[in-house]
């Protein structure tokens, strides 16, 4: 199991086995780099832990422990994470400020405790096999690799994949694999076999509904992201962050004073932010190492695919895995931005959410008839986004059911579109409604502001089965520990608390970071139109990637595998190649599952 994650921690790989539980660690030593070796122990030996990740309030925590007695033998931010629980008890997860998936195991209390970090950066799986057997691990191949598994494909979960481009909550494309969800703890009672999960954090039970002014929102909130950035540059080893060019990325470089950046581009002039990134690198006098993706990205996609065993169709998982190739070539350690849409409102969805407000005003027959019918008879426009390009996702998505709310705007795969594409039998496994998640989550933040209840439903959804998914497995994939200062906890909850109208105004996205990265950024990087961290797929789908999907949406293969409907799946194909619509999203998810299914299901667990 250890050696499947050797890309995760190759600089050191341990086991130790005691009554039964078996914990093993593949280490990326960061953090006292020579006497960190995992696990790690409390004074009698009792109780040993093993982590994946950071603890960043490990000083302050310590100095705390050492004040009550507790005796440590390393400089090792994971050892307080031992002290932690003999002195708080299952509370001592609240007490971590981190990036974290954790084991411990109390040998006298016969328990063991696995936990993810608060905002899911750090992934944990885990299946119960024939009520007898836990595995856990940081990925599912580790699972598979126990040998107890055996490798099914759930349906119900592949109808999900190809809505949101992922799979929601704790599910998987495994059948009987599961993940723990963002700030959750399961306790596992040895003697009895019980095993309970609970949620031991959330931002709605952080906020503290202070009322402030617009300005001293700009002023707390700048001050908190740069106290964020500092806490997570402790390190032992090389440290650089992500600078795409964007607001985030740029405002955390802006806070870390001296650095090492990583850029990366593309030959799509509307999809290459390369020049925005060089002129803040300049502005901000840092070190920046950059680079053009060009035509050889086909060639990384068998490599990406084993290290997307639980797959997400996010076409930026190439320019991440390439960034964090290059970053790893100076550094261990990279911050990134990330978060910072989810919690100070950057999507367009949340403006299209707005304006659907008048729009269901229109007569039926317009907006869920004429304008639809209409908006699928324009041809999609060559760049990335654009007036028509919007328009057309914007009529599209608005005759979505209104329960979605933003998320609509989100879904590549809508419930007619599925009804067409599986077969009867595999259709009537589809058990899980679309928006299942989104109705659950949004109904959680009840009695905070719409814009609001949206964030809460991305930080908890497409952030963490997306976003930080993708960072996680590519960064990972080349050994290099990403960190994301914007989702540190206290700024999380911070974040929740500023107004809705601080964060949208007008047509004006994340209002309040925009102010703040301005007293460091040059405007005309900070105010201009947000184009995201992605790639021309919907061009390389006919050049580049043209063998791939011929490959893998074959229609003979469609028809041996009895999933999907060979006939729909050839008009989405031919009706992209053409031109006439734009279907690089479902087209993409379809062969990322393919590829996935070859891999994992069968060709020997993938291993």
């Amino acid at each position: 199991m250890c050696h499947t994650l050797r890309h995760r921690g190759p600089d050191d790989l341990s086991l130790d086995t005691k009554s039964g539980v078996a914990l093993g660690n593949t280490r990326l030593a960061i953090i006292d780099v020579d006497g960190g070796r995992q696990p790690l122990f409390n004074e009698s030996g009792s109780v040993r832990t093993v982590l994946n990740g950071e603890i960043y309030n490990f000083r302050e925590l310590r100095r705390a422990l050492q004040n009550t007695g507790h005796v440590f033998r390393t400089a090792c931010d994971t050892e307080v994470i031992v002290h932690a629980y003999e002195e708080y008890g299952l509370n001592f997860v609240n007490e971590l400020n981190g990036i974290f998936a954790l084991a411990l195991h109390d040998s006298e209390r016969q328990r063991v405790i696995l936990a993810r970090d608060h905002m899911g950066v750090k992934p944990l799986y885990y299946a119960l096999v024939e009520n007898k057997y836990l595995v856990w691990g940081s990925e599912i191949k580790a699972l598979l690799a126990s040998r107890l598994i055996s490798p099914q494909l759930s349906i119900d979960a592949l109808g999900q994949f190809l809505s949101w481009e992922y799979v929601p909550g704790r599910q998987t494309l495994f059948e009987g694999i599961r993940q723990l969800a963002p700030a959750e703890a399961m306790v596992i009672d040895l003697q009895s076999s019980r095993i309970s999960t609970r949620k031991y954090w959330d931002v709605l039970d952080s906020m503290k509904h202070d009322s402030r002014s617009a300005h001293d929102w700009e002023d707390e909130i700048g001050a908190q992201i740069a106290s964020s950035v500092k806490h997570q540059m402790v390190s032992d080893v090389p440290l650089g962050a992500f600078l795409s060019g964007g607001v985030d990325s740029s405002l955390v470089v802006a806070s870390m004073g001296d650095a090492s950046t990583f850029s990366i581009g593309f030959d799509d002039p509307s999809y290459n932010e390369l020049d925005y990134a060089t002129r803040i690198a300049d502005h901000l006098g840092v070190r920046q190492t950059k680079k053009i993706i060009r035509s050889n990205v086909a060639d990384l996609f068998e490599t990406l695919i084993y290290h997307l065993d639980d797959p997400i169709g996010d076409f930026s998982v190439f320019p991440t895995f390439l960034i964090s190739k290059m970053a790893r070539e100076n550094v261990t350690v990279a911050l990134s931005g990330d978060g910072g849409d989810e919690l100070f409102g950057g999507y367009e969805s949340y403006i299209a959410q707005r304006y659907a407000h008048w729009y269901q005003y229109l007569p039926n027959s317009i907006t869920r008839g004429m304008l639809p019918a209409a908006a699928k008879r324009i041809r999609p426009a060559r760049q990335k986004k654009g007036t028509i390009n919007k328009l057309k996702r914007f009529i599209e998505g608005a005759a979505l059911p209104s329960s979605m709310h933003h998320a609509r705007w989100r879904i590549f795969a809508s419930d007619e579109l599925k009804g067409q594409l599986f077969t009867p039998n595999a259709a009537s496994e589809l058990t899980t409604p679309t928006g299942q998640h989104i109705h659950d989550l949004y109904a959680a933040a009840a009695g905070l502001p719409e814009l609001n209840r949206s964030l809460y439903v991305d930080t908890q959804s497409y952030l963490a089965d997306n976003c930080l998914v993708k960072v996680d497995r590519m960064s990972m994939a080349n050994s290099l520990e990403v960190r994301v200062p914007l989702l540190d906890k206290e700024l999380v909850a911070m974040a929740f608390d500023v107004p809705p109208n601080l964060k949208i105004r007008g047509t004006e996205t994340k209002w309040l970071l925009k102010r703040i990265a301005s007293r460091h950024l040059p405007r005309k990087c900070v105010y201009r139109r947000k184009e995201g961290f992605s790639i021309p797929m919907k061009h390389w789908l006919g050049t580049r990637f043209r063998p791939v999907l011929e490959e893998y949406l074959s229609p003979s293969r469609l028809q041996r595998d009895g999933i999907f409907q060979v006939s729909s799946v050839e008009k989405l194909k031919q009706d992209h190649l053409a031109g006439t619509a734009n279907h690089s999203h479902i087209l993409w998810s379809l062969i990322v599952f393919h590829a996935w299914q070859d891999r994992w299901l069968r060709t020997d667990s993938g291993l």
